[in-house]
């Protein structure tokens, strides 16, 4: 009988310790260098829709504002798989990918409602979710964040405006900083996290960014000059690493997939609301908004596409992409 009672106890013993390995939930961390923007909204939508499909299995949590570090470390991050996730504009992807430059070029997409169309096409979705698989990492999900536009302390109405000015680009490829140096520009690619002191202190004339960054931090306290730059807008891919969605087993993994590409079209009206909503927050606290005139808008864009040609010559890959995404922004116009 003390034989059984040792075994038994034994047996109670290793469920005991089984249990909470069996309960616990599997994390996904997710970084962003904003705040209280459409990336955050994506955030809670997932958590939300994830949660619903597999109650328990997730602990979801958001980190914005840099809090799991810069953008160049948080992408790295997700690249090791010590984050599982992180959001950041496409151009920052580009030193890990460089096929995601290709959602930097000015022109594709009008707002989130035409940027989810040319997202949800099965051909389009096909090509940009290979981007990124050579290096261990995927984007599960994509949508317009905002337009970008330009805060400096010497307004710019004109092309002419911005010589000389030194100015934080989204990313540091060609295709961002090649079109400024043609304006007068002295570009240079700065993490987010940098930018506000940079601005106070005047060791930068301005930085582009998308609409919501501004009002979220409140840049209206450091200038108030904020420019929209002509058919420009910020991507979010969201940037999974791949051996993470593998280890979730097919059950799960098929559930982040899903959840993660379903609330795109929930977040359109979100971020188009977002972006009205920035406008008002702006100039609530005495921002200017300016918006180029005809004429000058069609000199930027002229500047911007004018780095295009050499590019895409140099690059099979990115002038494969960049014609189908036209394609696409062209047939759901």
């Amino acid at each position: 009988m003390l034989k059984n009672f040792m075994r038994a106890a034994a047996a109670a013993l290793l469920v005991g310790a089984a249990a909470p390995a069996a309960q616990a939930q599997i994390k996904i961390k997710i970084s962003s260098p904003t705040v209280n923007d459409a990336s955050q909204e994506w955030a809670r939508l997932f958590k939300e829709r994830v949660d619903k499909r597999a109650p328990g299995k997730f602990a979801v949590e958001f980190y914005p504002a840099n809090q799991l570090g810069n953008i160049p470390a948080t992408v790295e991050g997700v690249a090791l798989g010590t984050i599982e996730m992180v959001i950041v504009a496409s151009g920052f992807y580009v030193g890990l990918e460089p096929r995601f430059l290709v959602f930097d070029t000015p022109g594709l997409f009008d707002n989130p409602a035409h940027g989810h169309k040319i997202f949800s096409d099965p051909d389009i979705r096909k090509r940009i979710q290979s981007f990124g698989n050579t290096k261990g990492v995927e984007a599960v999900s994509f949508f317009v964040h905002s337009p970008l536009w330009m805060l400096s302390h010497k307004p710019v109405r004109a092309v002419s405006d911005l010589k000389g000015q030194k100015i934080r680009v989204p990313g540091g490829a060609p295709l961002h900083l090649e079109p400024f140096k043609k304006m007068g520009v002295s570009p240079l690619s700065l993490p987010l996290g940098e930018v506000l002191p940079a601005m106070q202190n005047k060791t930068i004339d301005g930085f582009i960014a998308g609409l919501t960054v501004f009002t979220s931090f409140k840049y209206y306290d450091v200038a108030k000059a904020l420019t929209e730059l002509p058919a420009s807008v910020i991507i979010g891919p969201v940037l999974s690493n791949s051996r993470f969605l593998k280890s979730l087993g097919p059950d799960l993994e098929k559930i982040v997939r899903e959840e993660a590409q379903g609330l795109e079209a929930n977040l359109v009206p979100w971020a188009t609301a977002d972006i009205e909503k920035a406008k008002g927050v702006w100039s609530s606290n005495k921002g200017e908004l300016i918006v180029m005139p005809a004429a000058e808008a069609r000199n930027y864009l002229e500047q911007t596409h004018s780095v295009l040609p050499p590019i895409l010559e140099r690059n099979a890959a990115f002038k494969a992409d960049y014609e189908a995404l036209k394609a696409a922004a062209d047939k759901y116009r």
